[in-house]
Formats: C-alpha cells, sequence, structure tokens
C-alpha cells in the first residue's frame, strides 16, 4: 500500500536553539522537544523527570469534596458498597484498584462488570435493581455514568447514592449523583482533562488518603493498574498522564500486583522491561479477552486476587479467551477480506460495510480495524445480536466517521463514539438502505489524501545523527504514546551495503545493512517487516528514502542501534 509521508511542522528556530543550547543537546534533539510544545529548560526537566510531586490537587476537581465526604459517611455507617465499571480494560483496571484500595475499609463490598451481550456499555438496568436486592446504598461507578441520568435518578428513588468518576464527555444534564467526578464538565477547572477513567479514579482515592492522613504511597501502589488502563484507553500521554504512565511503568517493571505479574507471565514478557506498547498489544487484548468472549468480571478476578492457586486458573482461563479471540479475529478478518476481494463492486467503494450473522459481536471491532488498515476507507462491521444488527465502524485520518454515520441515523435504531470509531444497531432489514447511504456520504465528503494512509514524521535526519548520545536522549521521551509517540525521521539518498536480505517464515521481511554517501564506512542495520515488495528495488544500487522510527535491539547481551523502517521509496 501506498503512504505519503508527511512532514509535521518544525519548531520555532529560536526556541530550538535556546533549548540546544540550554540542555546540551543537539538541534535534531532541541526540534523534537520544540515539536512537543516545550520551550524552556524548566519545561524540559518536567518533560525528562517527571515527580510525583507535579501531581495536580485532586481536590481541584469539581464536587471531589463531596465525593470524599460521601465515601467517608459510608466508611462510618458500614454501608453496603458496589464498584462499578465497564468490561474494557480502563473499566476492569478501574473497579481492581477501587476495589483493592477499599475491601479492608469496608465490610460488605462487591464489584460488578455489565456483561457486554445483554446489558451492553455504560450503567445498567440490571446493575440498578440488582443492587436494590442487595440492599447497596452506594455504587462508585467508574470509566461510565456521566450520561446515565435516567439509570442515576432510578437509583435514588430507591434510596442508592452514585458517586460518578467518569472521562468522557458529559451531555446536556449532569446526572443528579451524590458526586459526579469528570474533568470534561464544563464546570470543572481542573488544570488536566485528559485523564483515564482509572485516572480519574486514583484522583478520588488520592483525595482520600489526603483527608484522611492515609500515606499517599498507599494510592501509589495502585499505579501499576492506571498506567494498564492509560495505554489500553489510547489516552494523551502529556502531562499528568504521563507522570501517571511514567511512575505506573516503574511499578509495572518491578513489583506488579500478583495479578497482574500473572498476565505479563502469560504473555511472555516476566522479567524483561515493559513499555507502553507492551501493554496495547500485550496486556490489554488478555484483559480485553474475557469481556469479549466470557465477562468482564474475570479480568477484575484475576486483578484483585494474591492466592498463586487461584491465579494460575484464571491466568490458564484467561489465556484461552485470549486464544480464542485471537482464532476469532484472524478468520472473521479473513472472511471479510474475501468479501472485498472477491467483489467487483465492493472493491470500487469509497467504504466498506459487510455483516455476516454469524460474526462474534466481541471482535467486530477489531476486524473493523483490521479491514480498514488493509483497505484504508472508513468500514464497518455488522453481525446479529439479538435479533438486530450491531457492529463497531472505524475511520481514517481526518474523516469523521460518527458525522457520516450519524447522516444515517435514521436507519439506525441507536449509535455512539467519536470521530474515528464508532459503535451502531439497526434493524437487519435497513442493512441494504445503510450501505448505500453510507457510501453516498462518505463518497461525497472524502478526499483522496484521506484514503491514503499518512505516516507523520518528525524530521529528516543523516543516518550519521544516530549517535549512541542522541539514542539515549531519545530514549528518555519515555513513555511514548499518543501526542508523544516514539519519533520518526527521514533519510534521504542511502544505500544498500550489498548485504541486506529477505529473512522470515516467508521471506516477508527485509534485513537491512545502509550506508549513506557521506559515510560510505559505517554500516546501520534496519528491518523492515511484511515489506518484501521493496526488496528489489533496495538490491538495485540505486539510492532510496528511508522513514524510520529509532529502536535499541539487544542480541547477546550486546546493544545496538536499529532503525525499525515503516516504508522505502525511491530517491
Amino acid at each position: 500500500m501506498d503512504r505519503i509521508w508527511n512532514l509535521k511542522p518544525q519548531g520555532d528556530i529560536n526556541t530550538i536553539k535556546h533549548l540546544s543550547a540550554a540542555l546540551n543537546v543537539n538541534m535534531a534533539i532541541a526540534n523534537l522537544l520544540a515539536q512537543r510544545g516545550i520551550r524552556t529548560f524548566d519545561e524540559a526537566r518536567t518533560f525528562f523527570r517527571p515527580r510525583l510531586n507535579d501531581l495536580h490537587d485532586p481536590f481541584l476537581m469539581k464536587d471531589m469534596d463531596k465525593a470524599v465526604a460521601r465515601l467517608e459517611t459510608a466508611m462510618d455507617n458500614q454501608e453496603k458498597v458496589l464498584i462499578y465499571g465497564d468490561y474494557d480494560v480502563d473499566g476492569t483496571t478501574s473497579v481492581a484498584m477501587m476495589y483493592m484500595f477499599l475491601r479492608d475499609r469496608f465490610k460488605h463490598i462487591e464489584y460488578y462488570i455489565p456483561d457486554r451481550y445483554t446489558e451492553g456499555y455504560g450503567i445498567s438496568q440490571k446493575s440498578i435493581e440488582f443492587a436494590k436486592e442487595s440492599g447497596i446504598t452506594l455504587i462508585v461507578a467508574l470509566d461510565c455514568g456521566i450520561k446515565a441520568a435516567d439509570k442515576i435518578g432510578l437509583a435514588k428513588e430507591y434510596g442508592i447514592d452514585f458517586i460518578i468518576c467518569d472521562h468522557h464527555n458529559p451531555g446536556s444534564t449532569i446526572p443528579d449523583a451524590a458526586a459526579v467526578l469528570d474533568p470534561k464538565r464544563v464546570d470543572c477547572e481542573y488544570p488536566y482533562k485528559e485523564l483515564s477513567g482509572c485516572g480519574v479514579g486514583f484522583k478520588f482515592i488520592q483525595a482520600y488518603c489526603r483527608r484522611n492522613s492515609i500515606p499517599e504511597e498507599h494510592a501509589y501502589d495502585l499505579l501499576d493498574l492506571v498506567v494498564v488502563s492509560i495505554a489500553s484507553d489510547i489516552v494523551p500521554i502529556t502531562g499528568e498522564n504521563r507522570v501517571l504512565a511514567y511512575y505506573g511503568l516503574k511499578k509495572l517493571n518491578s513489583d506488579p500486583s500478583p495479578g497482574l505479574k500473572t498476565i505479563i507471565n502469560y504473555s511472555g514478557m516476566l522479567g524483561e522491561e515493559m513499555t507502553i506498547s507492551d501493554i496495547v498489544f500485550k496486556i490489554g487484548p488478555r484483559l480485553n479477552a474475557s469481556g469479549r468472549i466470557e465477562h468482564g468480571k474475570k479480568s477484575v478476578k484475576i486483578l484483585i486476587n494474591e492466592d498463586q492457586e487461584k491465579l494460575s486458573m484464571l491466568g490458564d482461563e484467561i489465556n484461552e479467551y485470549n486464544e480464542i479471540r485471537k482464532t476469532l479475529d484472524r478468520d472473521i478478518t479473513q472472511e471479510a477480506l474475501n468479501m472485498i476481494e472477491k467483489n467487483d463492486e465492493l472493491l470500487k467503494k469509497k467504504s466498506t460495510v459487510l455483516y455476516n450473522r454469524d460474526w462474534h459481536k466481541g471482535v467486530v471491532g477489531i476486524v473493523a480495524s483490521r479491514v480498514t488498515e488493509s483497505y484504508y476507507r472508513p468500514t464497518v462491521i455488522l453481525t446479529e445480536s439479538n435479533g438486530l444488527a450491531t457492529g463497531s465502524a472505524r475511520s481514517v485520518k481526518d474523516f469523521d466517521l460518527y458525522e457520516a454515520i450519524g447522516a444515517c441515523s435514521d436507519l439506525l435504531e441507536s449509535y455512539g463514539g467519536h470521530m474515528y470509531a464508532a459503535g451502531l444497531t439497526m434493524k437487519i432489514d435497513n442493512i441494504p438502505a445503510f450501505i448505500n447511504r453510507f457510501e453516498e456520504v462518505v463518497a461525497s465528503t472524502i478526499t483522496k489524501k484521506q484514503m491514503v494512509h499518512t505516516i507523520d514524521v518528525d524530521a529528516k535526519l543523516m543516518l550519521s545523527e544516530l549517535t549512541p548520545k542522541f539514542v539515549r536522549i531519545l530514549n528518555q521521551f519515555e513513555p511514548f504514546g499518543p501526542h508523544n509517540m516514539r519519533p520518526v525521521f527521514v533519510t534521504e539518498d542511502v544505500f544498500d551495503y550489498g548485504t541486506s536480505r529477505l529473512v522470515g517464515k516467508n521471506s516477508e521481511h527485509i534485513k537491512l545493512d545502509l550506508t549513506e554517501p557521506t559515510s560510505s564506512s559505517s554500516i546501520y542495520a534496519g528491518i523492515a517487516f511484511s515489506q518484501s515488495d521493496r526488496f528489489e528495488m533496495v538490491k538495485q544500487g540505486l539510492p532510496f528514502d528511508l522513514c524510520y522510527s529509532v529502536m535499541e535491539n539487544e542480541f547477546r547481551g550486546k546493544t545496538n542501534i536499529q532503525l525499525y523502517v515503516r516504508d522505502i521509496k525511491k530517491h
């Protein structure tokens, strides 16, 4: 697939020169800092050396005093408390974190995760009825609840209070709860708006510790769960999230909770230094798998457990769910791609909408992402559930998927989401009309540029600039993630040293040995995954251009610089 290399705006030259001199770093590093909004020595120090003291006062969040007071009342009266959260990673880590903090402080405490298939996302009617029957008088809702005014109103009629810890955009009505913690409330002046749901829950715990003279280390011990939520929920790793992620990774790598340690072990990462990327691709999918295949409460169960025998059993179960998820993901993705490849009409379209009543509801979102990657156009994958067509949609860069689906709202029973991802439900009879309408909307609004995969490039470099000092400083930009992605560079006019070769089971990857005219004696190693179609270009002996990130590769105790090649083009 052809890709556009988009060179991002470079930093202000005066800022770059100032940072270069103040920090004693080269201009390329100073430019990367300037691109991230860093202008002064102090801002750079905060970026490179995050401190827990940099965390904001939790009581700056609207309703935090009310939330702490209501929890104190519940504790004084030993009320029955329910910890509620969604079935995704942010929800399950939030519930596990809050439950672990409160379980020694309440005699009667339970947790509740809604069933993906029978209850759906958010606060469910079934959960309110369960709370009523169980004598629950306080529900702490995490990663959901900000738009559940009707359900929370019903709970209040039953004598059940809510403390909401959410991070999604509120609707027009703020629920009538005992406290509503959400930095995205328009009347909330909390300085940082991008916390995960688990992050909002953490601020609640931090506030409770401060108000009750509990050492904040009790809260910091839970940061391994917070970083898993930050990574898996794809929130920006800036500001306060960067501090939480930085110390969360330290905890995850040095002393993870028994449940997370079990999951890390099953992922094959035990004893290795984990990054945000490792959480996204190895920890998150395992925690998500139980909610996709069976029930999300299994994820909470393993996260809060400390009994090694039970942890082994739960680890086996979650690993099995993940294997089932991977098989479903692979098989359904292949079926979806085959449907497109064998249909000339589908191939010509600007959008993809596919329906199969037998596809597993738990993986349609993953399949939508994979199909979007393959054909790079807005994609909707539908299956049947409870007599309706339901599914997930994914978009391409800069195309507003939510708006396009909204233009078809008269054909839908419900929909929700944002610019790049959405969920939707419709009558099965409406699928043909939806396919046509969605294609009309997309075809009339999407641009040619939006239908070509774009790689955002931070800067152009010479390979000779990739010195050990450069890479050492680059590593200090971690943790990488949204709004602080691993830098991408372009080097033009490079050559094959003569020893580049195809590798992999099916010779699908290129192991590169590269030189450039200005330093022909130096060899730079790189790996280009799944780019064997570029091999002939590399071996022609002519110059080519390289788009890559810089990684460190450890082999037999020796660490070497390696280029992770994203794309190769003729010079």
